[in-house]
Order: structure tokens, then sequence, then C-alpha cells
């Protein structure tokens, strides 16, 4: 017997249609048509017992509004009234015209929602397409022949994932924008709701559950499955948002095959919220890392001016990474804490936790969020997870009612060790977190929501928990006095004759010509240099600039900085700060400033001060530094004997080579 799962035996044999269409068709534009087929194939073998009664339905009903009726006797949210199926529309005819004309007569018999969903493939255009090639005919028969009703809604997912995944790679797009590895959504969905285990099974339950950028619906599906394994008479409504229509159209068809009820959006997140003025339970996403919102700048900037009566009130990433406009739209949407409160889990890649120095809009996000104590932990997965890329990735959790052991305070969960290798390798996914490694982790982040783990457990150096001003700073900008000399030299001169300032002053020529005989002079003094200046301008008949903008150039010319230099001071006698010197000290939120300057800088440069005005605050998350453990280095003696024996053994090679 066969080992290969059925989803995959399915799956290759529907990418085999590729076959028919190689020549006719270039690679990257095979998904659009396998993908619809598959689609309706699917659906035509799930309608397989319902199609008679809604035809004698359809037949003996002659009112305008028989929707509801159709579906009463289709038994589901979707139907097809037309007198064909995928085993009549090319039975008669091998003509490429009437094929086509009785699929499309299929297609227009489904109910306006699957019609909708057909529509986002471009179906129609393809059938055409595939006429004039005179393929229409043969890629009917290999669909007619496959047998796409057996599967369940999850192995079906699978399947859906698998082609999008191929067609993805054939197009050079980023298959991790599609879909989320089914162990990864397993993990989050667990970390997202195992808190809530008695909540949830509480009978009556209407839980609300909402992903911005659900792709094909892996999350949102996966979330739907736990919830009702959790409480199986639980009323559970799944909302989602995507922005690429064949990825909506996968999902909507899922949720039509699942019936299940709630609304899957078409749309950009960013710039179309379709689910405007709505709140929802629970929320998970997984947006697409580092996306760029250039295009939609004008919308997002619109709506960052509303404040935090809109979405982005908090402030705005930078313009080539979305991923905090993302988590924004999220936290919009959490059900009041009055009502139910809410929980989130959002996958992010590293620069979230750190990019963006203090006040900057990544920084205020982050004390947004902190300072409202909406953080409840952030977990590190193995990097190797996700089929488009290597790099590591976390699991940011948000709660509006965390646990009151919690308040204030963040889990930091390290599961960067929790992986088990693939036998082979999917895109960059070599890695995949195994069932008993899922439940270690969420076993381990509940416990962590309960009560810190204790020092004595062997998985204690995985979870630390934080005060959430611990990620706060003062970034203090650290000034020290600008030492001068003032100089004539050749290069002096140059600068001189091609200051931009002195370009429209008459007297910049004669002042060069005055000043080359002074070629090697120097002054320790301002005022000496002055005095000296002026003296030589007026010897050779030349002056000094009149203003101070153009003086101001001359002295740039003239001056070099120099740790044995004057002082140069305003006009208040303050010094003047040196900008080449200028550093910065980044000071826990919680620590006396004018303490940590004293211990930590003054020691090594006295001369320094602090320019309070410039005095900023910042928030960072750094995780790798929160678990780094020192490696020591090995010692020198194994190190050269290490070396010593390498190099007897290129030894003997070079003289087995030149024997």
């Amino acid at each position: 017997m066969s080992t290969v799962p059925s989803h995959s035996r399915t799956a290759a044999d529907i990418w085999s249609v590729a076959d028919l269409l190689r020549g006719d068709y270039k690679r990257h534009e095979y998904g659009g048509v396998i993908l619809p087929f598959t689609l309706m194939r699917r659906l035509d073998a799930v309608m397989a017992e319902s199609r008679q009664p809604v035809r004698d339905k359809d037949a003996s009903l002659a009112n305008q509004n028989k929707h509801p009726l159709l579906v009463s006797a289709a038994g589901r949210q979707f139907y097809n009234v037309s007198k064909q199926d995928f085993s009549t529309i090319a039975s008669d005819s091998t003509n490429q015209a009437v094929v086509a004309k009785n699929l499309r007569d299929y297609v227009n018999g489904f109910s306006p929602n699957v019609r909708a969903v057909l529509e986002a493939f471009g179906l129609d255009n393809q059938i055409g397409r595939l006429a004039g090639s005179k393929l229409l005919c043969q890629v009917i028969g290999r669909f007619t022949k496959m047998d796409l009703g057996g599967l369940s809604s999850h192995d079906m997912g699978y399947v859906f994932e698998h082609l999008i995944r191929k067609f993805a790679e054939d197009s050079n797009e980023t298959t991790g924008e599609h879909f989320t590895p089914r162990e990864v959504i397993e993990l989050m969905v667990n970390l997202l709701v195992a808190p809530d285990a008695d909540t949830v099974a509480v009978p009556g339950q209407v839980i609300n559950v909402f992903d911005p950028a659900c792709g094909t619906g892996g999350m949102l599906t996966a979330a739907a499955d736990h919830l009702r394994n959790m409480n199986p008479g639980a009323n559970v409504f799944l909302n989602g948002q995507e922005v690429n229509p064949e990825s909506w159209a996968i999902c909507q068809s899922e949720m039509l095959l699942r019936g299940q009820r709630g609304d899957i959006a078409l749309g950009n997140s960013f710039s179309q919220d379709r689910f405007a003025g709505k709140r929802f339970d629970y929320m998970l996403a997984n947006p697409p890392f580092g996306v760029e919102w250039k295009k939609v700048k004008d919308e997002v900037e619109q709506e960052a001016e509303l404040g935090h009566a809109g979405r982005f009130g908090a402030d705005l990433p930078r313009i080539n990474d979305g991923s905090f406009l993302f988590l924004q739209h999220m936290i919009s949407k959490m059900e009041r804490v009055e009502g139910k409160g809410a929980r989130l889990a959002i996958v992010f890649n590293g620069s979230p936790l750190f990019t963006g120095a203090a006040e900057s809009g990544e920084s205020n996000i982050r004390r947004w969020i902190l300072e409202n104590d909406w953080l409840e932990g952030i977990v590190a997965l193995p990097d190797q997870l996700f089929y488009n890329t290597g790099i590591s990735t976390y699991f940011w959790i948000l709660s509006n009612r965390k646990a009151p052991v919690l308040r204030n305070k963040v889990i930091l969960l390290d599961a960067r060790d929790q992986w088990a290798k693939m036998r082979k390798s999917l895109g960059d996914k070599r890695k995949l977190i195994s069932d008993a490694q899922i439940k270690h982790i969420t076993r381990l982040y509940e416990r962590s929501v309960d009560v810190a783990v204790s020092p004595d457990d062997p998985d204690h150096g995985k979870v630390k928990i934080f005060a959430t001003r611990d990620f706060g700073y003062h970034r203090v900008t650290v000034e020290r006095p600008l030492k001068q000399r003032f100089e004539i030299t050749e290069d002096t001169l140059l600068a001189l004759a091609e200051a931009k300032a002195l370009a429209r002053w008459d007297g910049r020529e004669s002042l060069v010509e005055a000043l080359r005989g002074a070629v090697g002079s120097v002054w320790w003094s301002k005022d000496e240099a002055t005095a000296a200046l002026l003296g030589i301008a007026m010897g050779a008949g030349a002056s000094l600039p009149g203003t101070a903008a153009l003086l101001k150039a001359v002295w740039s010319a003239v001056a070099v900085s120099d740790p044995e230099g004057e002082v140069q001071r305003d006009r208040s006698g303050s010094p003047l700060p040196d900008p080449d010197l200028r550093d910065y000290e980044n000071v826990p939120l919680d620590e006396d400033i004018e303490a940590y300057f004293v211990r930590e800088v003054t020691p090594h440069v006295a001369d320094a001060w602090i320019d309070r005005e410039k005095t900023k605050v910042g928030y960072e998350i750094p995780f790798t530094r929160h678990f780094y453990v020192y490696t020591p280095p090995r010692p020198l003696a194994e190190i050269d004997a290490e070396l010593r024996d390498l190099e007897a053994q290129i030894q003997k090679l070079l003289g087995e080579v030149t024997a």
C-alpha cells in the first residue's frame, strides 16, 4: 500500500495537467487554469448528491428570489442549477466551441457567491483561450477523471497550498504571501486560545475570529477547528481580508465548502478596511515580511491624521515595512475589555523588535503597545520554518485582558531549539515543529501566563518575564566641546576658492591671494587668528567678509579640530559642541540619567555634558540579547595544536603531489 498522503497524490495528479498546457502557456500562467478548474471540480464532486434536488426545485420555482430556497434544497450555501456537470460538458462533442458553450452554461448556473469566486480567477478569458488552443476538451477530460470529493476540507486545503507554492515558485513570487506551514498555524492557535480554555468551553459561546491577511484561509480554518474541539457547540464566525484575488477565491470557496459562517473580503487591509467598525474576540495573521506600503501611502497617511480615532494613531513605520500597520489595524478591532476583551497573535520577523531609533515610528508604536499593557508575550521560533525565507521569526501575542499576574509584564519565550529536520526540504523550509514540541511550547507558555517558571525547572532559561518599562529607555545626546586650531595651508586656500557660500562675494579672489603668502601659519586661539587674518588681508589691500554667513565660511576653511586646541564658545560663554564627537547613550527608563552619566560617561570623557533638549524616549525589545549565552573561546594551546596538525597534513599532501 502506498504511504504517500492522499492530498499529495491528488496534488500531483492535478499538477500533471500542466503537461497539456506546456507550449501554449508559459509556466507562470499555469495557475490561472489549474486553480479555477480544481475548484470547480471540487465543487462539482461535493454537489453530486444535491444536484438533482436543486434542479428540480429550480424548475418548480417561478419567482425571482430563488436563492434562499435553492440553498435549502442544496443543504449548503452554494449550488448549481445548470443541466451540465463535469461528466456532460464534453461528453457529447469534441468541438471546442460547443464544449466552451457547455462550460460557460455550467459556470453561469452556479450561485452568485461561487460565480464571484470564479470571476476572481478571470475564468471566462481562460475558457476562450483554452478553446482557441484546442485544449479545452483535454483539460475538462483530465479533471473529470479526478475524484476530489473524497478529500476532507483539511486535505483539500493542503492540495491548494501545494499548488499555490508550485505556481509561486514558477512566477518568482513570494510563497509566504499565500500561506503558512500548518504546524506553525497549530502552535499559533494553541498559544492564542489555550489560556481561555475555561471560557471557550462555556455553552452557547459566540466567537468571532479575524485575519486581515488571510491568504487561502489556513489560519482561520485551523482556529475554527481548534475552538470547536474545545467546545463543539460554539458558534464560530470566521472573517478575513485578502489582497490577492486567487488566494481570496480559494479561501472563499473553502468557507463555502465548510458551510462556515462569516465574511471573507477582497481588498487591501491598509487602504480598504472591509470590516470598519467591527470588533473580534480572536485575531491572528502572518502578514508578508517587510511588505512595502508605498502604493497606499496617501490612504494610510490620511487614516493616520485621524489619530486614535483611526487605525494608525500610534505612528507610521518605514515605508518599506508595513508589519506594524497590520498590528495597529488588528488592535483597532479588539473586542473591548468591557465586553469579552480580545486576544491576537501575529507572525513577525526580527525587525519589529528593535528597528527604529527613539521616537521613530516603530519605536513610538512599541511604546504605545507597551504603555497600554497589551503585549502579553513574544515567542522566538526556529529558523527555516517557512517556504519563502530561512530567517528567524517570532509570535507576538497581545491581549487587552491579560491575567492579573502579568499586568505590566511581558513573557519572552525562546523556542528556537524546538524543531525537527524535514526529510525533504520545501523551498527554504528545512525544519518543522513536531506535535510533541507544539505541546511542550504550549504548556511552557501556559505556565508562564500563570506564574514564572521555577528556577529549578529544566526550561527555566527558556522563559523570562520582564516589566513593560524594562524595554524603555532615554536616548541622551552626549556632547563634547569643540576644540580648534587655526591655520593656512594649500587645502585652506582651495576650500576658500571652492566654498559655495563665497561664490558671489567679490572679495574672495583677493583674500585667497593675500593669504597665499601666509601658508604654514598656525594660531592656537581664535582672537589671535582674527587679528592675524585682518592684518594679512589689509596689508595686501584685501578684506574679510562683512556678514556673519560669509565670515562663517571663512572660519570653516581656516579652523581645524584639534584635541589640544582652544575650546570654542558661543556668545554666552558656553562651550560649543563638536558634531564629530557627538555620541548617544541609551539609559534605562527607570534609571536616573545623571547618575548613569556620572557612572558610565564622566570617567572616560570628563569634559562631556548632556544636551537635555535632545533627550528622547524609545522602546525596543532586544530578544536575542536577553537569551545570549556566553561561549568562552577555546584555549590558545588547543588552537595552536590544531593549526600545527593542519600544517602537517598540508605538507604531507604537498609532498605527495611533488613526489
